[in-house]
């Protein structure tokens, strides 16, 4: 505490979801990286008069992918640690991490973080940590930081709320000298996000259990972490925090109520929404009396992890002779250099897709008709649209996700002034799920494959529901 009696608070953090699964590594240019003032807008917490927030260092990555690269990662970390060393006397940590980032070589990331940390300012002082809700925590993370909250929304909606529930949880104890208490419990569950939306049930229920425990006397917090199940590590299950103000105990008890409830509910958490193969979903959105139907080809999912460039969908598209169609959208930077090089207008043939991932998919040889060029030119965000009979196709210079109608705008297209309007995503973003007149999700192959069956799991903890039969005995 400084001689005006407010905290100093150090801030920062590294944040990426890594599929185990995907091929492709992030690397130092996949993050956007924060310092200063700068750091200080995109972390996003509000002005407190009873802290003042030191920047360090926050990465934030911009889509999620592999596993981050080893010399990335320390290049990364060695700048938080070396800022927080320069940052003279705090009383406290605050970090944004995702939950879910896997390091090549090292392993689990927030874990080596938070040791590193914890080797700068020792054991007593605390740390407070913003978690996604799809972290697969672990014990270490949890004997390493002292207030552990997550996202309480999916789709996500709550990332500054969460890290402004952290620093207040962390102000608060150190205002009153409350040394948190943090317990975790692992179930033996492995979820799909997509299947724990949590404004339907049975996840709706389980937040409200959140924010009752949370408000409960002698507690500080609780979450449901729902885990990121296209990481195969022995953690990718399911897990639940409760965070009590010095209680052990109290905080045992009731992550157990926590974790009871949640697999009482196994059996319970589905799809939000409508779904089935590529072709079954193609031949409903077809015949839907909706003027537009969204549907999300959620086995290449980039906002998971997956390369993003299986030409699947296009192909069968094509072959069902879909009269009015957008598919958004195809990283690969050969196609578009290809028709900026033609000009809109011009005839192109293409070898489309299929390069990041060609274990899904081999590229799809097309010839189409160049509509439309970025006006920026060739760099990371180019992107054309490429028209095949009835099928307008986006393709990118670098893996992106269509999350909200002003990514189609950029390509010249309004997506509801087409019938089919086919996503990348798994569970529909919010932007788009508002003005969806009708959502299907493909159930289609790749590497965020939604039917986890299909998964060459090798380290995930076995027996794991709904994988195996689990005993319904099961006790936290």
């Amino acid at each position: 505490m400084d001689t005006t009696g407010r905290f100093r608070i150090a801030v920062g953090g590294i944040t990426h979801e890594s599929s185990t699964f995907s091929p492709l590594p992030a690397r130092l240019d996949d993050f956007d990286i924060r310092r200063g003032d700068d750091l200080l807008r995109a972390f996003g917490v509000a002005a407190d008069a009873r802290a003042d927030l030191v920047p360090t260092l926050l990465a934030q990555a911009q889509l999620s992918g592999g596993q981050v690269e080893r010399a990335a990662y320390l290049r990364l970390a060695g700048e938080l640690i070396e800022r927080l060393r320069g940052a003279g006397p705090v009383d406290g940590v605050c970090l944004a991490l995702h939950g879910s980032m896997e390091v090549e070589d090292i392993g689990k990331g927030e874990e080596d973080l938070l040791t590193a940390i914890r080797a700068v300012v020792g054991r007593e002082m605390l740390i407070a940590v913003s978690l996604d809700l799809h972290a697969n925590a672990t014990p270490a993370m949890v004997a390493l930081a002292d207030v552990l909250t997550s996202y309480r929304t999916a789709p996500h909606r709550d990332a500054r709320q969460t890290r402004q529930r952290a620093l207040n949880l962390l102000v608060r104890c150190l205002q009153r000298g409350i040394r948190p208490a943090p317990y975790l419990v692992k179930l033996p569950l492995v979820l799909q996000g997509e299947k724990a939306i949590t404004d339907a049930e049975p996840m709706a229920s389980l937040v409200r259990l959140v924010e009752e425990i949370s408000q409960a006397p002698g507690m500080l917090d609780a979450s449901v972490l729902v885990g990121f199940a296209w990481a195969d590590v022995p953690y990718a299950t399911t897990g639940v925090i409760a965070v009590a103000g010095g209680d052990a105990a109290l905080a045992r008890r009731q992550a157990e109520r926590l974790a009871a409830a949640v697999w009482e509910a196994r059996e319970r958490f589905a799809f939000d929404v409508e779904t089935g193969t590529l072709d079954h979903c193609i031949d409903i959105a077809r015949a839907a009396l909706e003027p537009t139907v969204f549907i999300t080809d959620s086995g290449d999912n980039p906002t998971a992890g997956a390369p993003g460039d299986v030409p699947l969908f296009v192909e069968r598209l094509l072959a069902k002779d879909v009269p009015d169609a957008v598919c958004a959208a195809i990283p690969d930077p050969e196609a578009v250099a290809a028709c900026r090089e033609a000009g809109v207008g011009a005839m192109v043939t293409l070898m489309l897709g299929g390069k990041l991932d060609p274990v899904t998919s081999p590229p799809l040889e097309l010839a189409g008709w160049v509509e439309h060029l970025s006006a920026h030119g060739a760099g990371a965000d180019d992107l054309a649209v490429v028209r095949v009979r009835g099928v307008r196709v986006i393709l990118t210079a670098r893996r992106r996700a269509f999350l909200a109608p002003e990514h189609f705008r950029e390509a010249g297209i309004e997506p509801l002034e087409h019938k089919l309007v086919v996503v990348k995503q798994g569970y529909l973003f919010t932007a788009l799920r508002r003005i969806a007149p009708r959502m299907l999700m493909a159930l289609t192959p790749g590497l965020t494959d939604q039917v986890l069956e299909r998964l060459p799991y090798r380290n995930l903890p076995r027996p794991v529901f709904p994988l195996d039969p689990v005993s319904s005995e099961w006790r936290p």
